[in-house]
């Protein structure tokens, strides 16, 4: 019995068994296999669900304000989580967020404070994933393409694009964020008119 490794695995968590293989070995490569999968799927709902967190209008039904948007973001991350914009345009305007206080205030400032014009729709879309799980399947590494529509009530919209080399933690409750690393790859004005019928609020997972 032989198992083929994932091709996205690294050799920290071997994942195939050798020609000569015992079946023993055999169920172990697979096991690892599986956790390896295992592990991708967690980090891969974990993105996505930070993203699902910073949309507008949040898709999170039953969330009261802003602060307890930024709260639920903040439990995704590590004790130690590091979040920074890279690169030359975002190292100047995000810089660098180290700890659960500094990373509640870089989001308190989108979400904090009656902000004018007003963002009214924000929506994140990811592709070009890779997740490589190291360490036993203690560590992982998540690169992805976002972009996202930005749009103001004075009328006027962009469109950013950035890339993500984010890192990843199991601990005892679950795979956490440890490191979010943005860079920004373009923006782009939009007309004024690029999009209608858009929501003030969403209730798509109201009971």
């Amino acid at each position: 019995m032989k198992i083929h490794a994932n091709a996205r695995e690294t050799d920290t968590m071997e994942t195939v068994a050798p020609p000569n293989a015992t079946a023993e070995d055999a169920i172990a490569a697979l096991t690892r296999r599986i956790e390896v999968l295992e592990a991708e799927a967690d980090i891969r709902r974990l993105q996505a669900r930070y993203m699902f967190l910073c949309d507008t209008p949040l898709p999170e039904f039953g969330v009261a304000d802003d602060a307890e948007r930024i709260e639920r973001i903040v439990e995704l991350y590590t004790a130690d989580a590091v979040w920074e914009g890279v690169g030359e345009y975002y190292d100047g305007q995000f810089g660098r967020a180290a700890g659960h206080d500094a990373i509640r205030a870089h989001f308190t400032k989108f979400w904090g404070q009656k902000q004018d014009p007003e963002l009214i729709l924000n929506c994140h879309y990811l592709t070009s994933e890779q997740i490589r799980v190291h360490d036993g399947g203690a560590t992982a590494e998540g690169q992805w393409v976002h972009m996202q529509p930005w749009l103001f009530s004075d009328g006027k919209a962009l469109l950013r694009s950035s890339r993500l080399n984010n890192a990843f933690r199991k601990e005892p409750g679950g795979w956490r964020i440890s490191r979010t690393r943005t860079e920004n790859v373009f923006i782009a004005p939009l007309p004024a008119t690029w999009a209608s019928d858009y929501p003030s609020k969403s209730v798509l997972m109201a009971p």
